[in-house]
């Protein structure tokens, strides 16, 4: 449901070169949308009774919906992984480009997983591969600096760093235990 602009709009930054517009939907709820670089915008509508839109603007009238995608918690969510996970890899691969032998990998927790329902620290994955878990990407939402007391559960993306041979035997450990 592409929705007709309300008069109260806000403009939020995201690594400096995109703008959000967040604009209140009177009685529908919060769209928050960026332009793209054909000029349409992309965005979410989030309803006030939960529902959740992915909007596509026609790209010679904003406020026209070319496509709409409703989706439940658990879609939104892994769409948010899928878009979030690669983005703060590379800024973290980004930010260790200067020290040579250091990488960072995503690595998931998937159905069937022996860690599916337990704990980082049950892994053990520092002491067995010098890897450290920095983060945690589950439905969207980003779980930074995981305790060893953070429990997994699958579909949960963990962003990794340690050697290569490391961030391997984590990936092994992690699938096969």
């Amino acid at each position: 449901m592409c929705s007709p602009p309300a008069n109260e709009a806000m403009n939020l930054s995201y690594r400096g070169a995109v703008n959000v517009e967040v604009t209140p939907l009177p009685g529908i709820g919060v769209r928050k949308d960026f332009a793209i670089r054909n000029g349409r915008r992309v965005g979410v509508v989030t309803h006030r009774d939960g529902q959740i839109e992915l909007i596509v603007s026609k790209s010679d009238d904003p406020d026209a919906c070319l496509a709409s995608l409703p989706l439940d918690a658990d879609e939104a969510g892994a769409l948010a992984n899928l878009l979030g996970a690669p983005q703060l890899v590379a800024q973290l691969t980004e930010e260790h480009r200067e020290f040579a032998g250091i990488h960072t990998k995503q690595l998931s927790i998937r159905s069937g997983s022996p860690f599916d329902g337990r704990t980082l620290g049950d892994t053990t994955l520092r002491t067995r591969t010098g890897v450290s878990v920095v983060a945690v990407m589950r439905a969207g939402q980003v779980s930074p600096s995981p305790t060893p007391e953070f429990t997994f559960t699958a579909g949960d993306v963990l962003v990794a760093v340690g050697t290569s041979e490391g961030l391997a035997a984590a990936l092994k450990i992690l699938t096969q235990g």
